[in-house]
């Protein structure tokens, strides 16, 4: 089977599971093409620009399916080169954009909302990472379809309903791995983006608490950062850099790896995860997640790892961090879960269904 795979935002996310992809099915023939995940808007709009006529000799040639991600104006791109529209597609959405939370900065525009919903119709399979991204995407597609004036046609929810499904973004299986806690303060790693979607406020609020009172923690943050970071970080290592204990990106994965296997908590402040790579990476890693009851993270691990959202936010995700510091101290700190079923070796079968059924439909 010869497949063309496109990744038309190629951000770290998104070439873990695209590696992953070609890597676990080597019996088939891929083609895959990138472009670099930088210049959000232009690169959401003009992918297809981009491709049709930088790539044509490679988009011409014959391919029993085509995967695109949600980036991807498969749409577009269908028009600008029609031998594609005969070829069965699927589309894998990592995330939407009808949920993503507003920085303030943003050029207000509707059209990255519109665009992953012509790809969706489009395509003859949509795929998402988690019930909670599927379920966004489709009650923000529908609140939108339900604000545009007139000539909407009818079932169009219907239809891309009949064509959903979940299936995650796996993890390698490597990434199991033994934890090797240490003694001591209870060891917390934060490994997201250092980006304001990522809830850096909300960290620094709880690590204010944790200091004035005085409970034995040391934060690991670690991530990756871009060109500009928010000022946030600066207040917080000035006024928090006793208890941070790693400061910055680890771009050795054997010293991010170590790093995995000493902390005893991976913690998620975010405000928008569709699935959480970086805390399932810390939970293979050993580590006992400490996420929100909201996004993505009820259907990922149970209640007792969830901390609430109701109230003073920051209070309640002290509180956890505390009890928890306080059961390292008598050595009763509970198991990591599992989550061997995110790996390769539990999501393998069901991949390789969702290729050769849809191809067969050519």
């Amino acid at each position: 089977m010869r497949i063309l795979l496109l990744s038309a935002y190629d951000a770290v996310s998104h070439q873990h599971w695209r590696k992953g992809l070609v890597s676990r099915f080597p019996e088939y023939d891929w083609t895959v093409l990138t472009l670099p995940g930088r210049f959000f808007s232009w690169r959401i709009r003009g992918n297809s620009l981009s491709w049709a006529f930088s790539e044509r000799e490679c988009l011409e040639q014959s391919y029993d399916l085509l995967i695109a991600t949600s980036m991807t104006d498969l749409s577009a791109l269908k028009g600008l080169v029609p031998v594609l529209a005969g070829v069965p597609s699927i589309v894998y959405f990592h995330e939407n954009q009808f949920a993503y939370p507003l920085s303030g900065k943003e050029f207000s525009s509707v059209e990255p909302q519109m665009l992953t919903l012509y790809s969706a119709l489009a395509a003859d399979s949509i795929v998402f990472n988690t019930r909670y991204n599927q379920e966004t995407f489709f009650s923000g597609a529908a609140a939108l379809l339900k604000k545009l004036p007139d000539q909407v046609p009818a079932g169009l929810m219907e239809l891309l309903a009949a064509k959903a499904r979940v299936l995650p973004v796996p993890l390698q299986d490597s990434a199991l791995m033994a934890g090797t806690p240490q003694a001591g303060a209870l060891q917390v790693i934060w490994n997201h983006r250092w980006e304001y979607d990522k809830g850096p406020e909300l960290l620094y609020r709880v690590m204010q608490v944790l200091k004035q009172r005085e409970i034995a923690v040391k934060f690991h943050l670690a991530g990756q950062q871009f060109r500009y970071i928010p000022p946030v970080f600066e207040q917080l290592k000035q006024d928090c850099g006793d208890l941070i204990a790693t400061w910055g990106y680890v771009d050795s994965r054997e010293a991010y790896d170590a790093l995995l296997q000493k902390s005893d908590v991976v913690l998620s402040t975010a405000l928008h995860d569709f699935q959480g790579i970086a805390v399932l990476e810390g939970v293979a890693g050993g580590c006992i997640p400490v996420v929100p009851d909201r996004l993505a993270y009820p259907e990922l691990f149970a209640g007792q790892f969830c901390y609430s959202g109701q109230g003073n936010e920051a209070d309640n995700l002290a509180h956890r961090l505390a009890e928890l510091a306080d059961l390292k101290a008598r050595q009763e700190l509970p198991r990591a879960p599992s989550v061997e079923r995110f790996c390769w070796s539990g999501q393998l079968d069901a991949y390789r269904a969702l290729l050769t059924s849809v191809a067969g439909r050519g």
